[in-house]
């Protein structure tokens, strides 16, 4: 970003870049707070992260790509628990040089995921800083009071199943990031342009929201790579698990950099920016989800089961036990 002597202030900045995007709960973006209105019968679900430059995306990524997988993270987060979005409220923390041209950039791609995803802004803050730009938003859901999905329900016996393609956001960091390793050279430009497009703007799957509030014993989107973040559902619950690597679903352009580098595999398992859905399910149950996923139009694979051992993970890696030094991406 480059300075501008023709930045507006804050509430003309309000009003030109994120009032248009406001919904009614949003009251015009012209008060201390936003208002929702829970229909009868219904619970508030709230999530909320935070995603700083150069961590959780590079600086000079396009602008619309950084807000469309700040409100996209938590629509994945509220998909998971089965909640229909109702609406968004977003802190902005500009550095300096912030120009409106970036902003105006910024607030395009707010506004395609949230009407995307059907869940307006409601309100905000935005602050200036001499440090990162630094985002965050706590986005609010509703479901049937009582059916909330947590991590907590999975029971022994129950299908392990995760949705879409994992290692897709991990691998297309490598391709996005500088210094990119060898073997992107060796990719073609439609795995590297598919590899990117994941990375840079998470799908969340809110076309399971639904199935899985009726079908699924636990569920959690897949952030932080799938092996640490089965290890979270599986001691919310107090379970373990076996799991068979050889099923975990990869897209064509996964498979493509793991042949040229068979050490990716690791990191297409345990690395994370998926947003795809870890969910488990009783037999009984498993159809009417895995026919829920197929109308959707998205692949719904078993990759293990529930065992009754706490806290004990056994990975299968062709026929033969896999272990993992770090299951997951990890802040501290």
């Amino acid at each position: 970003m480059a300075g501008d002597s023709q930045r507006p202030g804050e509430f003309e900045l309000i009003a030109r870049y994120f009032a248009p995007i406001a919904g009614p709960g949003g009251l015009g973006l012209r008060d201390d707070a936003g208002l929702l209105r829970p229909a009868r019968g219904y619970e508030l679900v709230v999530t909320t992260d935070a995603l700083v430059a150069g961590v959780h995306f590079l600086p000079d990524d396009p602008p619309a790509s950084i807000a469309r997988k700040a409100l996209a993270v938590n629509l994945s987060d509220l998909a998971a628990k089965g909640a229909k979005p109702d609406g968004f409220v977003l802190t902005l923390v500009l550095p300096k040089d912030w120009t409106p041209d970036w902003l105006a950039d910024f607030a395009g791609g707010l506004a395609q995921e949230a009407q995307a995803g059907g869940c307006p802004l409601i309100g905000g803050d935005t602050v200036s800083t001499s440090g990162p730009l630094t985002l965050s938003i706590t986005a609010f859901g509703s479901v049937p009071a009582g059916r909330m999905v947590r991590r907590s329900g999975a029971k022994s016996g129950d299908l392990v199943l995760v949705s879409g393609t994992i290692g897709d956001g991990a691998l297309g960091l490598k391709v996005h990031a500088p210094g990119r390793p060898d073997w992107v050279a060796g990719l073609g430009e439609a795995a590297r342009a598919h590899l990117t497009e994941r990375y840079l703007h998470p799908r969340p799957r809110l076309v399971l929201a639904e199935a899985l509030q009726l079908h699924a014993s636990a569920a959690m989107d897949v952030s932080d790579g799938l092996v640490g973040d089965l290890a979270k559902l599986l001691s919310a619950s107090g379970v373990g698990a076996e799991i068979d690597l050889d099923t975990v679903p990869l897209s064509d352009a996964a498979r493509a950099a793991i042949m040229a580098d068979p050490a990716l595999a690791e990191l297409a398992w345990t690395g994370g920016d998926d947003y795809e859905i870890l969910c488990t399910a009783s037999e009984r149950e498993y159809p009417a989800l895995a026919a829920a996923a197929e109308r959707a139009g998205l692949g719904l694979a078993p990759i293990g089961r529930v065992t009754s051992q706490e806290g004990t993970v056994r990975y299968l890696e062709a026929g033969r036990a896999r272990l993992f030094a770090q299951g997951s991406f990890t802040h501290f």
